[in-house]
């Protein structure tokens, strides 16, 4: 029986992420090339486009147009990804810093390379002004960016499944949002999804180590002793 060391292990759980990651890219670039090669919005698309269309209504504009503004534009792209490097520099955790910048920037610039590959045009029935290309969602993919993000540097420990079900829910609000103002299609905003979240979980894959060096703040009773012999 072949023993496995406890470096091959530790090879064997990093290249899973890069696994997963290259088919959630992989995945993204596939929708891209079939919505890129029809000339009409798929029935999924014109279907949910149609069911969020009739639910407009006023209070439903505030949490939608907040979202517009928090999760693209300067805001987005900019204030978030550095108010968050900064805040994990207080935190004394500066590998994490280093790495959710890395990974906002390689997510924007996948998005930007994808809408110049493939040119989709938006919706008709947009309340907001917005750049070039519809595939994939910018403000999507920042929004799984920043949740894969987060639980990577605060939610890989016992209890932390709060991290996890907030992040998903931003995620899905953010697609929510995109398609009832009418900015994106459906399929858009899965684009963007499995673009953030590909690129956020590949890049966290160097930093792995670092991060798991990161003082991070005091213990839960579940969580498990650091061990003073472990490399």
């Amino acid at each position: 029986m072949t023993t496995v060391t406890p470096a091959e292990r530790r090879r064997i759980r990093r290249r899973w992420p890069l696994i997963t990651g290259g088919v959630g890219l992989a995945a993204a670039v596939l929708v891209g090339l079939l919505v890129a090669l029809r000339e009409s919005p798929t029935a999924l698309d014109e279907e949910f486009m149609d069911e969020l269309l009739e639910e407009r209504a006023p209070w439903l504009d505030v949490p939608a147009f907040f979202l517009d503004w928090f999760g693209g534009h300067i805001v987005g792209i900019v204030v978030v990804p550095i108010g968050l490097a900064v805040l994990l520099l207080v935190l004394r955790r500066p590998w994490g810093a280093l790495y959710s910048v890395v990974a906002a920037v390689l997510s924007a610039g996948v998005v930007q390379l994808l809408k110049n590959l493939f040119g989709r045009a938006r919706p008709e029935d947009i309340l907001v002004v917005a750049d070039f290309g519809s595939f994939p969602s910018g403000h999507v993919a920042n929004a799984a960016t920043l949740a894969v993000t987060f639980v990577v540097i605060f939610g890989l420990r016992p209890g932390r499944w709060w991290v996890w079900m907030l992040g998903a829910a931003y995620i899905v609000a953010m697609a929510l949002a995109r398609t009832y103002l009418g900015a994106h299609w459906i399929t858009d905003t899965i684009g963007g999804a499995l673009v953030g979240v590909a690129v956020a979980v590949m890049v966290a894959v160097p930093f792995a180590v670092k991060l798991g060096e990161e003082p991070r703040g005091r213990r839960g009773a579940g969580d498990p002793v650091p061990d003073a012999q472990a490399g």
